[in-house]
């Protein structure tokens, strides 16, 4: 059983044979390389619903799977772990979920991140919310503050690198931490950076609010980024778009890591779970995906905050190595 801080290596091999002898030296070869992945089984619109009635009397985090990410869940175990324990889970890519549509028949709603983002901005956060930034720049959250009339967002910019330097990572998790119940915490530090900060702030469970793991949304929202017109966005073809604008940066990406989950999506299997009914003000009630808001671990009432950080799962979590939060 894979635990946290373990080194683990993963090595897949296409085509996939059932029963086929295990391969390779020192590593780890999953013999039953199907996995079952739950999606949310709401849109854009419904989401939004949702994230507005979500209150701020207990924690749900948000994580939105695209391309890389799904390599990443099939090769990493830990990123496979925390994407187990996510509160919601929506589908982010309208080119996966075409090619799905495609290869199984599987009608599978989407609700992009930077979409998301976006829409709580523009119709569900008021002026007197409390929320959190984590990454960007503090030119960027001065123009969320401005153009939107927030006057209660509290901006972070952790170094990079900071999930493998203990005591960055620890300041990050206390400023939110300390921050109070916010309504809503946008973590935008890139993947699986921003994944891990999430899960510890469950497993530590002082925090108070909706996480969202929204990446690059923030760039697109204060225009540092230009973001396909939505006619492309539509067609599912919002990858090239970014690829044509910037090469240098997206080409390993998009053409050499991301056609890997062709081979990869026989492999898999989906799971639509229904959305959360909600108590105004209260967290989701588990709904099918494992480590919902209701498994977050418990703490006394009398553990303090530096009781947690010794927490023998916490002190595990810590410890992960740089080398396994490598795409």
């Amino acid at each position: 059983m894979y635990r946290w801080g373990t080194q683990y290596q993963s090595e897949l091999w296409y085509p996939l044979r059932k029963g086929s002898p295990q391969i390779g030296t020192g590593s780890v070869i999953m013999q039953d390389a199907t996995k079952t992945i739950r999606i949310n089984d709401c849109g854009l619109a419904e989401f939004l619903d949702i994230a507005a009635g979500f209150g701020t009397n207990g924690f749900g985090f948000v994580v939105t799977p695209n391309v890389d990410h799904l390599i990443r869940y099939n090769e990493d175990a830990t990123f496979r772990d925390i994407y187990q324990r996510a509160d919601f889970v929506l589908m982010d890519s309208r080119f996966l979920a075409g090619v799905l549509k495609l290869m199984t028949g599987l009608q599978m709603p989407t609700c992009p991140g930077s979409d998301l983002t976006a829409g709580l901005f523009e119709s569900v956060i008021g002026p007197a919310d409390d929320v959190l930034l984590i990454g960007g720049t503090a030119s960027q959250a001065a123009s969320l503050r401005k153009t939107y009339d927030i006057h209660r967002l509290r901006h972070y910019n952790p170094p990079m690198g900071f999930v493998d330097v203990p005591h960055e990572l620890e300041a990050c998790l206390r400023f939110i931490e300390q921050s109070g119940s916010f309504r809503y915490c946008f973590l935008a530090v890139g993947s699986p950076q921003q994944e891990r900060v999430a899960y510890l702030l469950k497993l530590r469970g002082h925090a108070r609010g909706l996480v969202l793991c929204v990446g690059g949304a923030i760039n697109f929202l204060t225009g540092v980024e230009r973001r396909a017109p939505v006619w492309i966005q539509h067609v599912g073809f919002e990858w090239l778009f970014r690829l044509v604008r910037d090469p240098w940066r997206l080409a390993r990406r998009y053409l050499i890591r991301g056609p890997r989950i062709l081979l990869l999506l026989p492999t898999l299997q989906w799971k639509l779970v229904g959305s959360y009914a909600l108590e105004r003000g209260g967290s989701p009630a588990h709904a099918g995906l494992e480590g919902g808001a209701n498994s977050r671990p418990s703490h006394s009432e009398t553990e303090t905050p530096d009781d947690t950080l010794n927490h023998p799962e916490h002190k595990a979590a810590s410890a992960v190595t740089a080398r396994q939060w490598e795409p």
